[in-house]
């Protein structure tokens, strides 16, 4: 189908293939994403619902971890019969879904240790903290666990771009991201209807295409219709109207201010040459849509609703020493809780534990299986949680939800809370730390100097009101985090070649799922979907033998 043409052969002279390589010149990654979504291609979550296991034989089933991973396997197994058994190394579930709320206790690898002293019906995801819309599968535990939901604004226009080490005009400059964003498509818009009208594009277009394309730039990036030129403004009756971008003096009643005064845009080159224009590309990624969702009252919500399914289950703090399988049988040896040595005997077993972690601990697999395990890393990652005692960007700036998109060192983004509205506190993600070098310097820091790192980058963004809202704070860095060492897997191209494969079949009687066996690392859904592969294969496996 890939070679039909658009409209069956009737005139275009141009494939899907070559039409979705012209959206991607055109308006970039997601554009062309959406032309693929229209036409059939999409990445959306490959699964919307668990493999069906039903009847026939069942088996036991030891499996490693309480996360989301571990927690889809025991459930989906235990429902078609399987007699299941779950040892988790906390004393908790959820694994890299966890929420810190007052209370909170977090030991790291160097010692450090956290309690966290957000103020009552406070929080802060430590770990995953969205849901993209097309990620089914979360979705489908969401709606079934009876998980409410709310909208997480991913992406606002009122929010800001502040990018160090720029040239010009714009440079270190506080920009709010919807003009920059209007004045780049804008821009944009204008060369494209330049060249078009100039019959630049008439090899892959016809007449009647052309003349649409054009009246949509004209319309979509706010241009002159008469000379194509962009000035930010659309004519529209005695007053002109500012399009996407605003104004600078906002209409109102009476003679003044009346109609108001639209905002001017930026030169072209001063946002090129300030670099303000990286910090407007992120939410065009299709895993970050402009809307997206979170769970009422915190991430672990998810965790804490298949929890409750499978808590009878899990032995928690059940921390695995080996894991020794022969023909018939795994046998997984632990300490309890008392720290008092243990074993549990399956039939199979299902291990979630990240290859970060499950490459200290002896497993007897393959020599093939073992050397793809160690051909993966992990990446560092922080998070830093900054509970401010006023709302001060929505009454100061009107900006609510959305993030802050910055090239501090360590920074990355400053993301605001989408829950609380109007409210008297709220907690703030002052660094999502996820550049390697950087993240591993942040961490290097004890969590109190994270936080002042934190306030200090941010009060380069709202001078004199940052630092003097806050109260408290609390890190999270999941590369020191024990259970974990790291905050998602990360193959290169040439593992994903050569050893994912390899870990996506069972060795033995030993499964393993997680994000890390996923094309969706670091989401919710590639742990889910993950398990759900490696159950259906398992199930298909007992039905055989």
């Amino acid at each position: 189908m890939q070679g039909a043409p658009l409209d069956g052969g009737a005139g275009y002279g141009f494939s899907r293939r070559s039409f979705i390589e012209k959206l991607g010149a055109v308006g970039g990654v997601s554009l062309a994403v959406a032309g693929m979504e229209a036409l059939g291609f999409g990445f959306a979550s490959a699964q919307a619902a668990p493999p069906v296991i039903a009847g026939g034989k069942t088996a036991k089933v030891v499996v490693l971890g309480a996360g989301l991973a571990g927690m889809t396997s025991a459930y989906e197994l235990s429902r078609a019969g399987y007699q299941v058994e779950v040892l988790e190394a906390r004393a908790f579930a959820g694994g890299r879904c966890q929420t810190a709320r007052k209370g909170f206790v977090q030991t790291e690898v160097t010692g450090a240790r956290q309690v966290c002293d957000l103020d009552e019906g406070l929080y802060f995801n430590t770990g995953p903290w969205r849901i993209p819309y097309h990620h089914t599968s979360t979705l489908h535990y969401t709606r079934e666990l009876g998980v409410p939901l709310e909208i997480l604004v991913n992406d606002n226009d009122a929010a800001y771009v502040m990018m160090r080490g720029g040239l010009g005009p714009l440079a270190d400059k506080r920009l709010r991201k919807g003009e920059l964003t209007t004045d780049m498509r804008g821009y944009t818009a204008e060369l494209l209807a330049k060249t078009a009208n100039a019959g630049a594009l008439d090899a892959s277009m016809t007449h009647e295409d052309r003349e649409r394309f054009i009246a949509f730039l004209v319309r979509d990036g706010s241009l002159s219709p008469k000379d194509l030129s962009y000035d930010g403004a659309v004519d529209k009756g005695l007053h002109a109207q500012p399009g996407r971008r605003g104004y600078i003096v906002k209409p109102g009643a009476g003679v003044d201010p009346g109609p108001g005064t639209p905002s001017k845009p930026y030169a072209l080159g001063d946002i090129l040459s300030s670099e303000a224009w990286r910090g407007i590309t992120n939410a065009a990624l299709y895993e970050h849509p402009t809307t997206m969702f979170q769970p009422r009252g915190g991430m672990d919500m998810i965790a804490k609703a298949f929890e409750r399914r499978v808590s009878k289950l899990i032995r928690y703090a059940a921390v695995v020493q080996e894991v020794r399988q022969g023909d018939r049988q795994v046998t997984v040896s632990y300490f309890d809780a008392e720290e008092k040595p243990a074993q549990v005997t399956a039939d199979y077993c299902i291990c979630t534990i990240p290859l970060s972690v499950l490459n200290a601990i002896p497993v007897n697999v393959s020599p093939r299986f073992k050397a793809a395990m160690q051909d993966c890393s992990y990446a560092p990652v922080n998070k830093v949680g900054l509970q401010m005692k006023e709302r001060f960007w929505e009454t100061e700036h009107g900006i609510y939800g959305g993030h802050i998109q910055t090239n501090i060192p360590g920074i990355t983004v400053i993301s605001l809370p989408s829950t609380g509205w109007q409210g008297a506190k709220g907690v703030v993600l002052g660094a999502y730390s996820v550049v390697p070098r950087e993240a591993v310097r942040l961490s290097s820091l004890p969590p109190s100097e994270r936080i002042r790192y934190a306030l200090d980058a941010g009060e380069q963004v709202f001078p004199g009101a940052y630092a003097s809202s806050f109260e408290k704070g609390y890190v999270a860095s999941w590369h020191l985090t024990k259970y974990n060492l790291g905050g998602w897997a990360s193959w290169s191209d040439e593992g994903r070649r050569q050893s994912y494969p390899v870990l996506c079949e069972p060795d033995g009687r030993i499964y393993l799922a997680g994000e890390h066996l996923s094309y969706l690392g670091g989401w919710q859904a590639g742990a889910i979907e993950s398990a759900w592969q490696q159950i259906a294969k398992l199930h298909a496996r007992v039905q055989q033998a």
